[in-house]
C-alpha cells in the first residue's frame, strides 16, 4: 500500500511541477519551486570536491569552486617554478582579457605544498595574472588525484580542466594551449 501511495505521488509530482512532492518534504509551494529551479539542482549534481575551501591568495577571501556556480570556471593547477605554466597563465591572462564580461572565472590553483598565500599572490603580481590565484589543500590535492589522475598535480605537463555552468566537468587536458585555443574551448563549453 506505501509503495502505491509513493508511486502515485510521485506520479502527480511529475505531472504537476513538483506539488506533491512538497507534501513529501513538508516544503511550501514556493519552497517546491525553489528546489526545482533552474541551478539548484545544477549546484547538487556537483562533485563533494567542488565544495572544499580554497582560500583566495591575494584577498585572504574563502572560497569553493561550487561558488562559480551558473559559470564557466577554468582551473588550472601550476606552480611558481614550473616555466610552462608561467608560459601557460600568459595564455591564461590573454584569454580572460578577450573574455571580459563574459560569465568565465580562472583559477590558477598551485599544487605546491611549501608556499604561503602571500608568496602566490606576490608571484600572482610580479608576473601580471589578474586572476584567482589559490593554493590546494591537501583535500583538493587528493580530490584531483582521485578524480583525474597524478597529471593533475604534475606542473610541467600544464594540466587544466573546466568546469561548465551546470557543474560537470571536463577531462583533464594537459600541454600548452594558445589564448585562442582557450577562448573556443571556453565560449564551447559554456554554451
Amino acid at each position: 500500500m506505501r509503495t502505491l501511495l509513493l508511486i502515485t505521488l510521485l506520479s502527480v509530482s511529475a505531472l504537476t511541477g513538483c506539488q506533491a512532492f512538497s507534501f513529501l518534504s513538508g516544503a511550501s509551494a514556493p519552497e517546491a519551486e525553489a528546489m526545482t529551479a533552474p541551478g539548484v539542482s545544477d549546484t547538487m549534481a556537483r562533485p563533494a570536491w567542488h565544495s572544499i575551501a580554497l582560500t583566495d591568495a591575494r584577498t585572504g577571501a574563502a572560497f569553493t569552486l561550487a561558488d562559480f556556480a551558473g559559470q564557466t570556471v577554468l582551473v588550472e593547477p601550476m606552480a611558481t617554478w614550473c616555466s610552462n605554466c608561467r608560459a601557460q597563465l600568459g595564455s591564461v591572462a590573454r584569454a580572460a582579457q578577450q573574455l571580459e564580461g563574459q560569465p568565465v572565472t580562472f583559477i590558477a590553483l598551485s599544487v605546491a605544498e611549501n608556499i604561503s598565500d602571500a608568496d602566490l599572490a606576490a608571484y600572482a603580481e610580479r608576473q601580471g595574472f589578474p586572476f584567482i590565484f589559490a593554493v590546494a589543500t591537501p583535500e583538493m590535492l587528493a580530490a584531483l588525484t582521485e578524480n583525474f589522475g597524478r597529471a593533475a598535480i604534475t606542473p610541467p605537463s600544464t594540466p587544466h580542466f573546466i568546469i561548465a555552468p551546470d557543474g560537470s566537468v571536463s577531462e583533464l587536458f594537459t600541454g600548452a594551449k594558445s589564448a585562442a585555443d582557450l577562448v573556443a574551448l571556453l565560449t564551447t563549453t559554456g554554451n
